[in-house]
C-alpha cells in the first residue's frame, strides 16, 4: 500500500484500544465456540450416546452374545478380511502414484491426479454398479467368468474391488502434497553418493513421509471396515458369506433386532474412537517431524 493510501486511512482517537484485525470481539468468540460444541453435541456426541445405550438395553450378557452369533463372526471375519486385502493393495498404489507424480513430469500427469480424486466424486453405489455392470452374470465380463468356474460379484473378490475403489484416494491424497513439499534434493544427493534406488527410499525417502503415509493407512483402514454404499451392490447381502459389518447392521436393524444392531454399530463407532485418537497422534508427529524439517534446514 503506498504512503498516500495510508496517510489516508482513519486514525484511531486517543485512549482508544485498538483490536487486531485477527482477534474478534468476545462476544463473537464465544458465539462460534458456542455454534462449534451445539453442532457437536446434536451430530456427534448425541448419536454415539444413542447406539451405546441402545446396545446396552437389555443388559451386557446379550450385548456380549451378539458376539457370538455366526452371522456376526462371519461379518466381522468379512471385514478384517478385505481390509486386509484392500489396504495394502492401496498403500503400494499410493506410494507408486505419489513418487509419480511428486518426483517425475510426464505426459498425463495432471490428468492421473484427477483419476485419483475420482472416488471423491463418484457415488459409492454409482461405483459399485459399476463393477456389476462389468463382472457380474450378465455383464461385460460375466460369461467368460462363469466359464472358468470364476465368481467376483456377489462374492469377496467382489467387495474386495469395490473396497479398493473406494479407498484409493486416501494414501496417495496424503502422500502427494507432502512429497511435493520435499522435493527432490535429498533423492537426488543420495544418488549422487553411489545409493541405489531401493536404499535411497528406504533411508531417505520413507523416514520423511512415516507419518504422513500412515496417517493415509489409518484413513483408508477406517473407510474400508466402514464402507456400506459400494459393498451393498456387490455383495448380494447373503447372510454368513458376503456381508461386512455395516451391512450386518442394517439387516439386523431391519428385522428390528435393535440390540443386536446397535451391539455391532457399537464395535464400528469404537473403531472410530480409536481411529481419531491415532490420527491424532499422528497428526501431533507429523507436525513435530515437519518442525524438525524445518529447523534442519
Amino acid at each position: 500500500m503506498s504512503e498516500t493510501a495510508v496517510a489516508s486511512l482513519p486514525r484511531a482517537h486517543a485512549g482508544v484500544k485498538v483490536r487486531p484485525v485477527t482477534q474478534d470481539a468476545p462476544a463473537t468468540r464465544h458465539l462460534l465456540i458456542a455454534t462449534t460444541f451445539l453442532f457437536l453435541l446434536i451430530f456427534l456426541f448425541a448419536p454415539l450416546a444413542v447406539v451405546f445405550s441402545e446396545a446396552m438395553a437389555k443388559g451386557l450378557p446379550t450385548f456380549l452374545e451378539t458376539f457370538s452369533e455366526p452371522d456376526a463372526i462371519a461379518a466381522v471375519k468379512l471385514t478384517l478380511i478385505v481390509a486386509a486385502i484392500a489396504v495394502p493393495a492401496n498403500l503400494v498404489f499410493g506410494l507408486a502414484a505419489a513418487w509419480s507424480i511428486a518426483k517425475f513430469s510426464f505426459p498425463g500427469k495432471s490428468l492421473l491426479v484427477t483419476l485419483i480424486d475420482l472416488p471423491f466424486s463418484v457415488s459409492p453405489v454409482v461405483s459399485g454398479l459399476v463393477y456389476v455392470l462389468v463382472f457380474g452374470a450378465q455383464g461385460l465380463f460375466g460369461h467368460w467368468l462363469s466359464a472358468h468356474g470364476w465368481q467376483v460379484v456377489f462374492a469377496v473378490p467382489g467387495i474386495v474391488l469395490a473396497t479398493i475403489f473406494v479407498t484409493f484416494p486416501f494414501v496417495a491424497r496424503e502422500l502427494i502434497p507432502l512429497m511435493q513439499e520435499q522435493g527432490t534434493v535429498e533423492e537426488e544427493a543420495a544418488l549422487t553418493l553411489g545409493a541405489s534406488g531401493f536404499t535411497t527410499f528406504l533411508t531417505v525417502t520413507l523416514p520423511n513421509i512415516k507419518w504422513g503415509l500412515l496417517y493415509g493407512v489409518l484413513l483408508c483402514n477406517a473407510r474400508a471396515m466402514g464402507e456400506f454404499g459400494a459393498v451393498s451392490v456387490v455383495s448380494g447381502h447373503i447372510r454368513g458369506s458376503t456381508n461386512t459389518i455395516p451391512l450386518q447392521v442394517e439387516i439386523l436393524y431391519n428385522e428390528y433386532n435393535n440390540v443386536a444392531a446397535f451391539a455391532l454399530a457399537v464395535l464400528l463407532a469404537g473403531l472410530a474412537l480409536v481411529t481419531l485418537g491415532i490420527k491424532t497422534f499422528l497428526e501431533w508427529r507429523h507436525a513435530d517431524a515437519l518442525a524438525a524439517r524445518g529447523r534442519r534446514h
